[in-house]
Formats: C-alpha cells, sequence, structure tokens
C-alpha cells in the first residue's frame, strides 16, 4: 500500500471506497466500540444467521418434526458441501459437511494409506497445526510396524524468508527433499496458524505428484479468504474448518473434499449409518455410499449446519476475488501503520511482508507477547489472540473488518506500550489463549 498516511481520516477515506463495506451491517456488533480481531479464530455471527436457525428451530423442526429429513435435512451436508466447494474450486460431489477437521483428518489420512498401503512414512511439517500431528502420530503408531512421521523443518526456513522475501520461495523444493518413494501423503497446512505464511498448494501438490505421494491439504485458515483451486490443482484431499471465515459458529461442522477420481478407490475408516449406500435398508452388511457421501458417519447435526449454510451463502455473495483483495488491502494497511508507529516497542513481524505470501491474520512477535495481549483485551477493548511463545495473532476478516479498526487497533496498541500498560499483567496464562 502505497502514500500510506496514518490519520484517522485516510481510515475512514478507506472504508468509504470499500466495495464490500456493507457487509459490515451483515454481522453482530453489540459493542461499537470493539475492534474484533480474532476472525481467524471465531467468526462474528451474521445476522441471518439467528433469523435462520429460528426457523430450522420454529418451523421445520417445530412443526415439521421427524419430517424435516425429506424436506431438506437428510440432502444437507452435501447440498453445503457444494456450495463450500464452489469456494475452494471444486466441482459438485467433491465436498461434504461432517464431523470436526481432526476427524476428517483421521478418515482422509486413512484414505490415503488404502492407495499407497506399501508406503511407510509420512511428511508434513512443524508450522502445521499440531492437532493435525497429533492424529497422525495416532495414526502411525496404530500400524504394525508404525508408520513414519516425517517433520520437516519449515519454520527455520520460513524465518530466513522474511528477512528476504524478494526471493523466490525455497519452500517448495526443500520439502520436496524429504519426500521419496516411501512417502504415502504430504499433509500440510494451506495458511500456517502462527505467521500467516501461505503456501504454494499447486507447486507443492506438483512436486509430491511427481514422486508418487498423495496430498492433503488443511484449508482451516484459508477457505473463504483466499482464492484455491482444488480441481485445477489436482489436490487429492482436503479438509478444513467452518467457524473461522465462513462464519459458521463455535464448534460448527467440518467439512472434507476427496478428488473424484479418488473416491471410489477409497473408504472411510469410520463404518457410519450415513455413510451406508442404503441407510434406511438397515442392512446388517456395511456397503459404502457411491462418491463422497461414503465420508459422512453418524446423524449430521441439523441446528450447526443452518448456521454453516448461511455463513457460505454470505461468502459466497461477496465473491471471494473480492473478499482476497480486500484482506491483502487490509493486511498491507496494519503492517504499514505497524512499521510506523511501533517502531522501538520491541516487536518483529511474524508475517510474510509479501502479500502473496501471506494469508488473512498478522502475527506480531514481542517477548511479552501474552501480557501485552491480555492488556489489549483487558484494557483496550481489542480482541486478539496469543499463540506460544511470544505471539500476538490478528485476524482481519474482510466481511466485517473495517480500515477503521485497523487504525483503532494499531493505536491501542501503541498506548499499551507507550503508558506500559502491559506490565500490570502477569504470564499466568488463560486456559484459551
Amino acid at each position: 500500500m502505497k502514500n500510506i498516511s496514518t490519520s484517522r481520516d485516510f481510515a475512514l477515506s478507506l472504508d468509504a471506497a470499500d466495495p464490500l463495506a456493507h457487509f459490515h451491517t451483515e454481522f453482530e456488533s453489540p459493542d461499537p466500540a470493539l475492534c474484533y480481531m480474532d476472525g481467524n479464530s471465531l467468526g462474528r455471527l451474521p445476522r441471518r444467521t439467528a433469523a435462520r436457525l429460528h426457523q430450522t428451530i420454529k418451523d421445520e423442526w417445530g412443526q415439521s418434526l421427524i419430517r424435516g429429513w425429506n424436506q431438506g435435512w437428510y440432502t444437507a451436508p452435501a447440498r453445503i458441501g457444494d456450495k463450500i466447494g464452489k469456494l475452494l474450486g471444486a466441482d459438485a460431489g467433491q465436498v461434504i459437511v461432517s464431523d470436526s477437521t481432526s476427524v476428517n483428518l483421521y478418515k482422509l489420512v486413512h484414505a490415503a494409506l488404502q492407495i499407497n498401503p506399501e508406503r511407510r512414512n509420512i511428511v508434513t511439517d512443524n508450522l502445521n497445526f499440531p492437532s493435525d500431528i497429533y492424529i497422525l502420530q495416532g495414526i502411525a503408531a496404530s500400524h504394525t510396524p508404525p508408520l513414519e512421521i516425517r517433520v520437516f523443518d519449515a519454520q527455520s526456513l520460513i524465518e530466513t524468508e522474511l528477512q528476504s522475501e524478494e526471493q523466490p520461495s525455497a519452500l517448495p523444493s526443500a520439502l520436496s527433499a524429504l519426500i521419496d518413494e516411501q512417502t504415502a501423503l504430504v499433509t500440510l497446512s494451506h495458511v500456517a496458524f502462527k505467521s500467516g505464511y501461505l503456501y504454494d498448494m499447486a507447486e507443492i501438490t506438483r512436486q509430491a505428484h511427481a514422486k508418487g505421494a498423495l496430498v492433503l491439504w488443511d484449508l482451516s485458515h484459508s477457505a473463504g479468504v483466499i482464492p484455491i483451486e482444488l480441481d485445477a490443482w489436482e489436490v487429492d484431499f482436503a479438509i478444513g474448518c467452518t467457524y473461522k471465515y465462513l462464519n459458521g459458529g463455535p464448534g460448527s461442522p467440518a467439512f472434507l473434499y476427496v478428488n473424484r477420481r479418488l473416491q471410489e478407490q477409497t473408504c472411510s475408516p469410520i463404518w457410519g449409518w450415513f455413510g451406508q449406500n442404503q441407510p434406511f435398508d438397515f442392512e446388517l452388511e456395511y456397503t459404502p455410499a457411491p462418491g463422497i457421501a461414503r465420508f459422512l458417519a453418524g446423524t449430521p447435526p441439523i441446528l450447526s449446519l443452518a448456521g454453516v449454510e448461511t455463513g457460505v451463502e454470505i461468502v459466497l455473495e461477496a465473491g471471494i476475488t473480492a473478499i482476497r483483495q480486500k484482506s491483502v488491502a487490509l493486511t498491507e494497511y496494519f503492517l504499514c501503520l505497524a512499521e510506523q508507529t511501533l517502531t522501538g516497542q520491541g516487536f518483529t513481524p511474524g508475517s510474510p511482508r509479501n502479500p502473496a505470501r501471506r494469508g488473512s491474520h498478522i502475527s506480531l512477535r514481542h517477548p511479552a507477547g501474552y501480557r501485552i495481549n491480555r492488556a489489549l483485551i483487558e484494557n483496550m477493548n481489542v480482541l486478539p489472540d496469543f499463540r506460544a511463545p511470544d505471539t500476538i495473532r490478528f485476524g482481519l476478516a474482510p466481511l466485517y473488518t473495517r480500515f477503521l479498526d485497523v487504525w483503532e487497533t494499531i493505536q491501542r496498541l501503541q498506548r499499551v506500550m507507550n503508558e506500559a500498560r502491559w506490565q500490570t499483567y502477569s504470564e499466568t496464562r488463560a486456559s484459551v489463549t
């Protein structure tokens, strides 16, 4: 962002020119003074969602009762999955909404191992979300002999890249060097949860395929905010949550993608009722449903699905290209303001400066990061979050985050530092940071 001004009026002018500005009023904002900077953890409540849930509860459940299953409930996981697929570059019949991100990862890792049973290692990296790695470790330990989990040190490489981002990223080729003829699967987060580093999905997928490995991407920090082309990039599998940029609500069900070319070669390890070919035939022998439906398990959570559908519809209305354009502008504005106003306060950037290499959250690192984060939340009415050991994350959700919110956040952060407000808080951490 060139010719930036640090004035409040400049922020207001950016908001006035924002083609997505009207979406701000689509979301609940109970405290106008709150700067909500945690859309990458939990999206705001869409106002339409309350009405949709009321309808689902009062009319569908209240009036239709069990008839609701034949009036749209039964088809909801696939219907909503296809809507999410439009945001991910996936044709119909390849995305379905089901269970949690972790459970879906468990299913799809097993599916990949069915295709490459003779291969004995899985490649990931130390920027992947820890619970993804826990799932891998559990699966590896359950095999005899155990599978090998190879964890690539992407953190060191990314920290080096942050110093000089003009050069092409060395990460794809360095990661590729760890993949060999024994690699069954490469699984990574599209956007790293701490730094916001954005991987080159197309290139890494291509290099993994060149060595005969399958690829599984976690889209939790990119779905709904970054253009993705799963089909065009020949991605094999993907998972993701719906409660971040898709605004599905706390604990809303996740989604999974299985490329059509692989669906009939694989089967979920959880042989659930809704993944059966004809559930209401009540056969005692399991036969997987055709296509993506075989990755369903138990009864879908209809009330939660109603919230997910509303959130996804709003993202589709705005358009992923326009959302990405605003995301880049917001994050660039944040970084420029931080560079101009927080110099000498001990912060170091934790996110790439190059917009082509970052998602929609910005990380600032500081030795007293947890205490600063507490001061922002408890004393300055700013809601970011903290990731150990030293990272404060600011999630900028283009549908409702304004440039004025960014300006206010930096102003209040500057006050926290100038007035040493963070020093009144201890290092003792709450259960959720």
